[in-house]
């Protein structure tokens, strides 16, 4: 599965003004915040440091390359940024070995977009390595494209991700609906000019104009997509 693929004619989610749907991954539609966060704590314990839990909610959500530099930063780690990436990230399979829980709902929306042909993004921070080991447990067949973190020039919060996801599938990013956890993600989606629904896991999350909160993916449904867009037109 690669973000690469060539711009396609708009396409509409069964006529409504709502034509895509991207979904943020870690958090969002599978319950691996805290595996994370078990992996840095892990990491840093072999390097002989400590990480202090107040920091968890500093690099959750955010882009490798700024978790893993606020990290040695914090703790003085003798260690190279590409070297402690590496390190994460193969710890992280290693922890993700044999699949991963999905988040209530996750499956039961994934199921609906691909029943009603909504082009539908993973949009994730992840490395591309992650993201596919990811998709074993989410199925790649309900993505038309996914955007991994090391594919863009500049991963969330800016927008870039979700311009690319957006211009993969020919659509207008005004019209499309994004599902993130997390501040970060959530800055990146507006700033991009999608509409967006929070589902928060670790950090607060206020509703604003074009935003709406919600406790859990069981409450997001494709008629609740399709709100987000009519109801700011």
């Amino acid at each position: 599965m690669t973000s690469t693929v060539p711009a396609s004619p708009v396409r509409t989610a069964g006529g409504s003004a709502l034509q895509a749907v991207f979904l943020d991954m870690d958090g969002t539609l599978v319950d691996t915040e805290g595996f994370w966060w078990d992996v840095e704590v892990a990491v840093f314990a072999d390097l002989g440091h400590r990480l202090d839990e107040s920091w968890r909610d500093i690099v959750v959500g955010g882009p490798m390359t700024r978790s893993a530099g606020y990290l040695i930063e914090a703790t003085g780690a003798d260690i190279s940024l590409p070297e402690l990436t590496t390190l994460l990230n193969d710890r992280f399979e290693e922890r993700i070995d044999g699949g991963v829980p999905l988040m209530p709902g996750a499956r039961r929306l994934l199921t609906q977009l691909t029943a009603h042909a909504v082009p539908t993004a993973l949009v994730s921070a992840s490395h591309r390595r992650i993201i596919d080991r990811v998709l074993q447990s989410l199925g790649p067949d309900h993505f038309t494209v996914t955007v991994a973190g090391d594919e863009v020039p500049r991963t969330k919060p800016h927008p870039d991700p979700y311009l690319l996801a957006a211009r993969s599938v020919g659509a207008d990013p005004a019209r499309c609906a994004v599902v993130e956890d997390t501040p970060t993600g959530v800055a990146a989606a507006e700033a991009a000019g999608c509409r967006v629904v929070a589902v928060p896991s670790l950090a607060p999350i206020a509703p604003a104009d074009g935003r709406a909160v919600v406790r859990s993916l069981e409450e997001v449904d494709l008629d609740f997509l399709r709100s987000l867009i009519t109801r700011t037109d």
